[in-house]
């Protein structure tokens, strides 16, 4: 039966009549605890979804309907290593690389060979062909290989090590490559070309022109080995690339691109910040993690998270769902979740084949604030549209400048408050009289 079949999904869809026609001001009024009890925190996190058109009823539905479509099966079979992704047939075992002292020993020995591989760079015991020290780093990769490490280096900016500068290359269009090394020294350029397969038509043409770029400066083939690492799977190709099986970093089929970051993959992101932070980011993971797989639903933020955007897309209609950082080191947020949601998500039928009879996931877009302000908000607010909005803002800054954050949290919390409430044709009218204008002069 699908899941559209269900009486768990029946009885969504009937209370979504109920809830619907409900403006988010009643619901406040109706509840002057409104931001208690809808929201969870865990850790240093607060989950406030109080502005949603939820209400305790629907969340109860929404958890049945994750107990009936057998959530906890299914996090146990991805624990277990079976293979849930049935379009490839592999295990989805993203956790595991991120999971410390417990994780797989082919996992430790390459994060082993990652560490020493940043400190040797870090402390200039691994250095250009010319004896000099590496400066920059430039990421080859796309997709999985690409976003997620780009993602990850700015949005850890503030804890940029001082003498490394990480670039990322990605499109096959040489406007991507070219400026890029124009204005780097080849002789103290370090590159990292991501393919699991090492056959990506994109990344392969990149490397080939930046292995180019770096002969006809060394005059030396040799300076390869000097000058380019890799993470992939295929040793005979790197080898014949010229990149020695000691500077090959491998990952395994049961690592989907779009969750590899925490992989060999994150190798530009360690060096960025080091090893240390690196070790952070990985128990940061793993920390949502062990919440994700223990926490009871009432608690979960993941799975709220999802439960929400089930609600907003299947049964209030929204197929879009605004993506809102008030945070410049998380402005590439929206486009690395792009890929992690819709491209996973992004199905028309069921593991069985059979056609879908709702929607897998909406469309997700997003940009920095305050920039989007300026950019998109006239529709969200005015525009008529159902657009389920996420704000994202740090309690602290990542950069202390005195005067701009105060003024980042005012705007995040007007906007969402004033896309919250709305404003009535009387309030609009009162408005524009006050300020000597008419309805019919807007």
């Amino acid at each position: 039966m699908s899941l559209a079949d269900s009486p768990a999904w029946r009885d969504l869809t009937a209370h979504a009549e109920v809830l619907r026609p409900l403006h988010l001001r009643e619901l406040f009024a109706a509840d002057p605890e409104r931001f208690a009890n809808f929201s969870l925190r865990h850790g240093g996190l607060l989950l406030d979804f109080s502005k949603q058109r939820v209400g305790a009823e629907t969340l109860a539905l929404l958890r049945q309907f994750a107990t009936a479509a057998d959530l906890d099966g299914w996090k146990a079979r991805m624990v277990a290593g079976d293979p849930i992704n049935h379009t490839e047939d592999r295990a989805v075992r993203h956790m595991a690389l991120r999971s410390g002292d417990q994780a797989p020993a082919e996992v430790r020995a390459v994060l082993a060979r990652m560490q020493r591989f940043c400190e040797s760079i870090h402390t200039g015991r691994r250095r250009g062909f010319s004896g000099e020290r590496i400066s920059d780093v430039v990421n080859i990769g796309i997709g999985g290989s690409d976003l997620g490490p780009r993602m990850a280096v700015k949005a850890l900016a503030a804890w940029q090590q001082p003498d490394i500068n990480v670039h990322f290359v990605a499109n096959v269009d040489s406007a991507d490559i070219a400026p890029l090394l124009a204005r780097l020294n080849p002789r103290t350029t370090l590159f990292i070309v991501a393919s699991k397969t090492f056959t990506t038509l994109e990344t392969l043409t990149n490397a080939r022109t930046a292995r180019d770029w770096l002969v006809t400066a060394a005059g030396d083939p040799s300076a390869v080995a000097r000058h380019f690492v890799a993470l992939s799977t295929n040793l005979d190709a790197t080898w014949e690339f010229g990149i020695a099986a000691e500077n090959v970093f491998e990952f395994w089929d049961w690592v989907g691109g779009r969750f590899s970051l925490w992989s060999a993959i994150g190798l530009s992101v360690a060096l960025a910040v080091g090893w240390r932070h690196f070790e952070q980011f990985l128990a940061g993971a793993r920390a949502m993690d062990a919440h994700f797989l223990a926490a009871p639903a009432a608690e979960n933020l993941p799975l709220t998270l999802a439960l929400l955007t089930l609600w907003n897309t299947n049964f209030l209609g929204a197929d879009n769902r605004a993506l809102l950082p008030y945070s410049q080191s998380l402005a590439l947020l929206p486009r690395y979740l792009q890929q992690l949601e819709m491209e996973s998500n992004g199905k028309q039928v069921d593991r069985q084949g059979v056609p879908l009879q709702h929607a897998t996931a909406p469309v997700l877009w997003g940009e920095a604030g305050t920039n989007g302000q300026h950019a998109f908000y006239q529709l969200i607010h005015q525009g008529g549209r159902l657009v389920p909005c996420e704000f994202i803002v740090c309690r602290q800054p990542d950069f202390a400048l005195p005067d701009h954050h105060e003024k980042l949290l005012a705007n995040c919390f007007a906007q969402s408050e004033a896309l919250m409430r709305g404003k009535t044709l009387a309030e609009t009218t009162a408005e524009l009289a006050a300020s000597g204008m008419a309805a019919d002069q807007v």
